[in-house]
């Protein structure tokens, strides 16, 4: 798990050292240009269903599959026999012994290849592992998906030397422990103001600044680190990557941060001071940094809601025995509507996620279509469902969801730690680029074809000629394009017969309802793109909503795909039916409620009480208020130069 990003919308910091232009023109470079392999989710956003693309949903080689049941079932004899996740919470602190043993069992090799000492399981066992570990405690999910989902091995796997990889992975599969360290101070989702800075000097980099939020810093002896590079003859400079020791001189940890939840977590405030770095420890090219960070990222943000999917899973359990268990008014609060439908939410939700999870990592595996956006809507709709589901049990418990653990064990309960998972969940909206980032990076690639030809047209910068040649691509484009979003097989009562299946319920309802609604979503970002055209990318509420219609019908589509595959199966095939049909029925309603609010919002008269209160116009509404925090910067001084604090490195041994 990477350091929390910021949540712009809320975010109070300093005025930009960079210019809004440029700050755009980073993130752009640093992203994916070309589309070199099909997207089921890009073609959704256009307005193309293409089930093709994920049914028969895929299935892993049978060596696999019984390579990462092996392991899963040692993992999870482990974490219910060494692993006391209450201590954890306690202590605010895994035990070293739970980290060797881990260590042991080679779970911090499970993405590394077999040839360099790891286990090199697939992505889908690499995240049911973490779905494993992360119920016996979320700090250990947290540990071990910083490690290798966006730490030194992901990396290293895609863009390093072959020296590099034969130096750092044996090390990394089973002895060291890394982190991912791009986040500062003054710098979360705007990496075109990073501020720490990479010199050469002859065979070294010379490293100076400050990072935040360092997830397993604390502990790590390999970091990946983000810095700039300056601009100077020879050296085409930029955000670059580096493979750096822990323990090199001129590193410091000056804070072990905590949190309201992952009490456990490693996390950390590090300073670089004239940090020495061999050149044959840079990732890539000079300038390639962000784009390595965010290529890792493609399955990296996979195993955040893998672990939201065990979580989803635990709720489900809860819910169940307890509501079996209590009963109010003469039965069982389950046969009460009002907690009945919580119940139901969260058992077709952990269904759906799963589907999502599965589909979009064993995607990963094959490596047939890119999955960058898939990735991404996985992530953003784990995080946001996942803690409805968590929200949902603490409600269900009642008093005793708000009840800690210990305290309900003290008078003789069981200690079921419902408020703890809730504190955990909450960072997954944060991590990994919070809600609002995820939708504007999703938004970007949905309407890439769209800017790929008529982009020009926008451009304050393109010249008559180059925006009237854009015009006449966009409109053979157009013209072509268009007409395919009238008519289509969702339309059609026989489409997807094949999820109609004799004594099942009718999932293809739900297809063709899918289909129809993807055509209706293009036609609105057109529509939208026609009206606001340059400024539709100020237009950020809309362009969530749009990002979250299409997350709900890839969640539709994935669900019904892993049912019809259980099916075919002979595995809970009417079961599975069961909770695809309840999910898309609940799924539909927010859908629809989506696009209502495309077109009736609030979003205008929101941005003008913003302004007001910026502007001071309300004021008077916070008199009398005791404001508990306490004094201090809004954003610690981040400013280069030795340490003046303790180093409270602690690598574990």
């Amino acid at each position: 798990m990477s350091a929390p990003s910021d949540s712009f919308e809320t975010a109070q910091v300093p005025e930009p050292k960079v210019s809004e232009r440029e700050a755009r023109r980073v993130a752009e470079a640093a992203r994916e240009q070309g589309w070199r392999k099909p997207s089921f989710a890009k073609e959704l956003f256009l307005g193309r269903f293409r089930l093709d693309l994920i049914h028969p949903h895929p299935a892993p080689p049978a060596e696999d599959v019984r390579r990462g049941e092996a392991f899963l079932a040692t993992l999870r004899d482990f974490c219910e026999t060494k692993i006391d996740g209450a201590r954890i919470e306690r202590e605010a602190r895994i035990p070293d012994e739970v980290v060797n043993g881990l260590k042991e069992l080679g779970a911090f090799g499970m993405k590394i290849d077999r040839k360099y000492g790891g286990l090199g399981l697939t992505q889908v066992y690499y995240n049911k592992a973490l779905a494993v570990v992360g119920m016996a405690n979320a700090s250990l999910g947290a540990l071990l998906s910083a490690h290798q989902s966006i730490g030194v091995p992901q990396p290293l796997k895609m863009f390093g030397t072959q020296e590099q990889k034969d130096t750092f992975l044996p090390r990394l599969a089973r002895t060291d422990i890394s982190a991912f360290l791009l986040t500062e101070p003054d710098v979360g989702s705007d990496p075109a103001r990073l501020a720490t800075t990479a010199v050469r000097d002859g065979d070294d980099y010379v490293l100076d600044g400050v990072k935040l939020w360092t997830t397993n810093g604390v502990v790590a002896d390999l970091l990946v680190v983000m810095a700039r590079v300056p601009k100077s003859e020879g050296h085409k400079g930029g955000i670059t990557a580096f493979v750096v020791e822990a323990d090199s001189p001129g590193i410091t940890v000056e804070n072990r941060n905590a949190f309201m939840g992952l009490r456990g977590l490693e996390n950390g405030v590090t300073r670089f001071h004239q940090v020495r770095v061999p050149a044959a420890n840079r990732i890539g090219p000079e300038g390639a940094g962000l784009k390595i960070a965010l290529t890792t990222l493609n399955t990296g943000r996979l195993s955040l809601p893998a672990m939201c999917v065990g979580a989803g899973k635990w709720c489900l359990k809860i819910a169940r025995e307890w509501t079996a268990a209590r009963e109010q008014w003469g039965k069982p609060v389950a046969h009460h509507e009002a907690v009945g439908e919580k119940i139901s939410f969260i058992a077709a939700t952990t269904f759906a996620l799963e589907a999502v999870v599965d589909l979009s990592s064993q995607m990963a595996d094959e490596d047939r279509n890119d999955i960058r956006i898939e990735a991404a809507l996985a992530k953003l709709y784990g995080s946001e469902m996942g803690w409805l589901m968590a929200d949902e049990l603490v409600q269900i418990r009642g008093g005793r969801g708000f009840e800690t653990a210990d305290s309900l064990a003290a008078r003789g309960e069981r200690a079921v730690p419902a408020e703890q998972v809730l504190r955990d969940m909450r960072i997954n909206r944060i991590f990994e680029g919070s809600t609002e980032i995820m939708h504007l990076l999703i938004a970007r690639e949905a309407v890439d074809a769209h800017l790929a030809v008529a982009g020009d047209i926008i451009d304050p910068d393109k010249t008559l000629s180059d925006k009237a040649r854009a015009g006449a691509q966009a409109g053979a484009f157009y013209a072509r394009w268009l007409p395919k979003l009238v008519a289509g097989p969702g339309q059609l009562p026989g489409s997807y017969a094949e999820f109609h299946p004799k004594g099942h319920l009718d999932l293809s309802a739900h297809l063709r309802y899918v289909e129809r609604t993807s055509r209706k979503l293009a036609r609105s970002t057109f529509y939208a793109m026609s009206r606001w055209q340059g400024g539709m990318e100020t237009k950020q509420g809309f362009l969530g909503r749009i990002v979250d219609i299409g997350a709900e019908l890839f969640a539709m589509s994935a669900a019904c795909v892993r049912a019809e595959m259980l099916r075919s199966g002979g595995e809970h095939g009417r079961e599975a039916y069961q909770l695809a049909d309840v999910f898309c029925k609940q799924s539909r309603i927010r859908v629809e409620e989506l696009f209502t609010r495309l077109w009736s919002n609030t979003d205008d008269v929101d941005r003008k009480v913003v302004k007001g209160v910026l502007a001071g116009a309300y004021t008077w509404l916070e008199e009398g208020i005791i404001d508990p925090s306490g004094d201090g910067p809004w954003i610690a001084d981040a400013t280069p130069g030795p340490s003046q604090r303790d180093n409270v490195h602690r690598p574990i041994r």
